[in-house]
C-alpha cells in the first residue's frame, strides 16, 4: 500500500493544468474566494490536515502559492507540483528553538526529522551580523540565532574557548568595565536582529545573578526572550525565575530534563507555579536520557573527584567509547564532545508529556559525529510517546513542536506569527509524515542515521524532501530575525 502511494505521488508530482476556476472556503470565516488553479504552485491532496492553533483535524487538500498557504478545502485542486498525501498527516513544519548544528550537515539531518525552522538560541553568537552573513547564500531550512551572553563574555574576558568557555570567560568575576562592554555587545547584537538573548549560567560559574539580572534588563528593553541553561537544579531554576520576575523579562528555560534530572517533576512544578502567577516563563525538553556537551567546560571542573561509576556514565562522541579516569583526563585536555548518560526513562517521559514543555533537540553534529537527538528528536516523540505508548496525543505533540515555539518568539519576531500554523496566509513550512511509520533510528554510536516516516517537507512553498529523500540543490530557507528598530 505504501509503495503504491509513493508510486502515485511520483507520477503526479509535476502537473500543469488548464485554466479553471474553483471556489474554496478558506478556514478563516470569510466568504468563498475564487482561486485560479493555474496560480497554485503546490497542491498536497488528501492528507489528514492537523493544525494545533484552530484544532483542525480533517482530510483536506492544501494549495500553496508564492510560499504561502493559499487555500484549504475539500474541493479538488490542481497545481504545478502535486503531492498525493492520502494516508499521511500534514502538519506545520517543526520549529526547533535549540539547535546547535547550524551547518549544512546539521540542516540536512534536521529536515529529514521534519524541521523547517532551526534556531540557535542557547549559546548563540557574539557576532549576529556575521552569523547571518555566513548563511545568506541559502539553507535548506529557515535559520536564526540569539546574541549570546556566553560568547560575549568570552570575548570581553579573553577566553580562548571556541564554543564554550575554558578559562576566565567561565570562571572569573566580571568587573564593572567588563559588564559595560558586555552590555554594549549585547545591544549591538539585538540591533542586528538577534532572535533572542542566550545564557548558559551552568557554563559561566563566575557570572553572578546580579550580572544575569543586568543582562536581562537589556533583553527586556529589546522585547526579546532570554533562553537560559540554568545552574543548580531545582533551587537554581527557582532563583533564575525570581531574578527574571524582578526584572520583568520573558524567560525560557532550555532542556528542563537535562537541568532538572531525576527531580524533573519538582523542577517543572517551579516553572508551573511561575506561569500560574502570570510570569512569562516557558521551557523545553528533548526525548533522550543522555545529554551532550564540551568535556572542557566548567560542568566538569570537579572531575578529579568522580567515582569510577561516574566516569563510566560518559561516552566519547568521536569513538563511542565509555570513559574511565585516564581517558576522561586525556580527552578533557584535548577538548571535544562527550555524551552523559544517567537519566531514567521515567524522567524523560515526565518531561515530554508535561503540558508546559515544548520539544527542542539541543542537537549538534560535527564531521559525522552527533548525539541521536540531532536527527531523531521529533520523530522519536511522534513514534514512541504518541503512537507506541499513547502517553501524548498527536495534536498535543504537534502543538509542542509548532505552535508553542512560534508563540514564544512572535512578540519580538513578527515572522513567527505566520509559522507553526496551517491557515490561509501562513508560511508554507509543512511536514507530511506517516504516523504509522515515523520513528527515530539514530543511536548513541551513530547519531547521524536519519529518521524514518517523514515523507515530504516543504520550506517556504518549495519541496525539499520528497518520499523521504532530500532534493539536492534546493535551499529555500530564509533568515529568521527580530524586527529591526
Amino acid at each position: 500500500m505504501a509503495e503504491n502511494r509513493k508510486d502515485l505521488s511520483m507520477m503526479r508530482l509535476i502537473r500543469w493544468t488548464a485554466v479553471v476556476w474553483i471556489f474554496a472556503l478558506p478556514l478563516t470565516g470569510c466568504e468563498p474566494v475564487a482561486t485560479g488553479v493555474e496560480d497554485l504552485d503546490l497542491v498536497i491532496a488528501g492528507s489528514r490536515v492537523m493544525d494545533p492553533e484552530s484544532g483542525l483535524d480533517e482530510i483536506m487538500n492544501v494549495g500553496v502559492r508564492e510560499g504561502r498557504i493559499e487555500v484549504i478545502t475539500t474541493d479538488n485542486l490542481e497545481g504545478k507540483t502535486f503531492i498525493e498525501g492520502s494516508g499521511l498527516v500534514l502538519a506545520p513544519g517543526f520549529i526547533d528553538l535549540h539547535e546547535h548544528a547550524q551547518t549544512d550537515e546539521g540542516y540536512r539531518l534536521m529536515v529529514r526529522d521534519g524541521v523547517t525552522t532551526a534556531l540557535e538560541l542557547e549559546v548563540g553568537t557574539g557576532d549576529v551580523a556575521g552569523w547571518y552573513d555566513q548563511r545568506q547564500e541559502g539553507q535548506v531550512v529557515n535559520y536564526g540565532v540569539s546574541i549570546g551572553h556566553i560568547p560575549v563574555r568570552m570575548a570581553v574576558m579573553g577566553d580562548e574557548g571556541t564554543f564554550l568557555p575554558i578559562g576566565a570567560g567561565g570562571s572569573a568575576i566580571a568587573t564593572d568595565q567588563q559588564i559595560s562592554e558586555m552590555i554594549s555587545m549585547l545591544e549591538q547584537g539585538l540591533a542586528q536582529g538577534a532572535v533572542a538573548m542566550g545564557f548558559g549560567m551552568a557554563y559561566t560559574p563566575g557570572a553572578t545573578y546580579e550580572e544575569f539580572g543586568t543582562m536581562l534588563e537589556v533583553a527586556k528593553a529589546a522585547n526579546v526572550s532570554s533562553h537560559i541553561h540554568i545552574r543548580g537544579g531545582v533551587e537554581g531554576v527557582r532563583r533564575t525565575i525570581e531574578v527574571a520576575g524582578e526584572v520583568g523579562a520573558p524567560l525560557h528555560v532550555v532542556h528542563a530534563n537535562s537541568s532538572g534530572g531525576e527531580a524533573i517533576t519538582e523542577f517543572l512544578a517551579v516553572i508551573e507555579e511561575a506561569v500560574s502567577s502570570d510570569q512569562d516563563v516557558s521551557t523545553e525538553v528533548y526525548p533522550y536520557g543522555a545529554g551532550m556537551t564540551e568535556i572542557g567546560s566548567a560542568l566538569f571542573d570537579d572531575w578529579e573527584n568522580y567515582t569510577d561509576a561516574q566516569f563510566s556514565m560518559h561516552q566519547w562522541v568521536a569513538t563511542g567509547e565509555r570513559l574511565n579516569r585516564e581517558t576522561f583526563g586525556k580527552y578533557r585536555s584535548q577538548g571535544g564532545k562527550v555524551i552523559i548518560h544517567g537519566r531514567s526513562e521515567e524522567a524523560t517521559r515526565a518531561g515530554v508529556v508535561h503540558p508546559l514543555t515544548m520539544i527542542a533537540s539541543d542537537g549538534f553534529v560535527e564531521e559525522g559525529r552527533a548525539h541521536p537527538r540531532t536527527s531523531g528528536t521529533f520523530s522519536k516523540v511522534l513514534g514512541r510517546y504518541v503512537r507506541d505508548e499513547g502517553s501524548l496525543s498527536l495534536m498535543e505533540a504537534l502543538r509542542k513542536m509548532t505552535l508553542m515555539p512560534a508563540q514564544r518568539l512572535e512578540r519580538a519576531v513578527p515572522q513567527m506569527e505566520n509559522k507553526g500554523r496551517i491557515r490561509v496566509g501562513a508560511d508554507a513550512d509543512l511536514v507530511v509524515f506517516d504516523a504509522d511509520q515515523i520513528m527515530d533510528r539514530s543511536t548513541y554510536e551513530d547519531g547521524t542515521i536519519p529518521s524514518s516516516g517523514v515523507e515530504y517537507v516543504v520550506v517556504n512553498g518549495q519541496v525539499v524532501l520528497r518520499s523521504g529523500d532530500l532534493i539536492e540543490g534546493v535551499k529555500p530557507g530564509r533568515p529568521v530575525r527580530a524586527e529591526l528598530n
